[in-house]
């Protein structure tokens, strides 16, 4: 199977853009996979605190229902006396967010009312003030404890889900992207190398083919001097030189 690349033309600039491309994508891989490492530690910190949590909401839970037992055999019904005394809201709760690696995860906590508590002083006067005082003490534990486990559910939730984008992003960084780059790079290299083979292939014929010329040049030249050389007359010097009659 051949391996997947890019379809670039193979030239230099191509090459210096895909090795910038490799090392972005490095980069890229390098920053995502410390932040999965960072989300998963903190993911496994809010399993624990989870577990946690939801033990003691049994035993928070199973103390309200003994104080409302508690309450309802001593008083009887009192759910009409709290709904006349309930005028607004004593246990609220606010929303904010907490950034971890990027990620904003939403977070819950309690924002309670000054002076709230007033509402139901008056509650239980008659009989069975104290333990209805303490009812509300372990409901409002209660609620609290159900604040903080639905805060640290919505960070599970959150938290498992990024996660998951996060190692595909990994994982495709890892074994498609950085791959089909480094195939690119080998193709693109190989081609280049081809070409400078042929061009060095090139230059040698050139090469071979000036010195052919030039020494059939030379063997030409030689040749026409020597013929020049061989069809020249010789001179006869004494004959050509007549010496005048000396009269004694």
């Amino acid at each position: 199977m051949a391996a997947v690349r890019d379809n670039v033309f193979p030239t230099r600039m191509n090459l210096t853009m895909t090795k910038t491309r490799l090392k972005g994508a490095e980069t890229g891989h390098s920053l995502l996979k410390r932040k999965s490492e960072a989300l998963t530690t903190r993911f496994r910190v809010i399993v624990r605190k989870i577990e946690d949590a939801k033990l003691k909401m049994g035993k928070v839970m199973q103390n309200a229902s003994f104080s409302l037992a508690e309450v309802a055999y001593i008083t009887g019904d009192i759910s009409y006396q709290v709904r006349e005394s309930a005028k607004h809201a004593t246990f609220r709760v606010s929303a904010k967010q907490e950034n971890v690696s990027g990620v904003l995860l939403p977070a819950f906590e309690r924002d309670t009312r000054t002076g709230a508590g007033s509402q139901f002083e008056l509650t239980g006067l008659g009989r069975g003030g104290q333990q209805i005082q303490k009812a509300r003490a372990v409901y409002m534990t209660a609620v609290e404890m159900l604040v903080e486990l639905a805060s640290l559910q919505t960070a599970f939730v959150v938290l498992d889900e990024v996660i998951k984008v996060t190692n595909r992003r990994v994982n495709a960084i890892e074994y498609v992207i950085i791959p089909r780059i480094e195939n690119t790079i080998l193709h693109i290299n190989s081609e280049l190398d081809e070409q400078d083979r042929e061009e060095f292939y090139r230059l040698k014929k050139i090469q071979g083919k000036k010195k052919e010329r030039a020494a059939v040049a030379q063997r030409e030249t030689d040749r026409i001097q020597s013929t020049a050389e061989h069809d020249m007359p010789v001179r006869d010097i004494l004959a050509e030189q007549v010496d005048e009659d000396i009269i004694f």
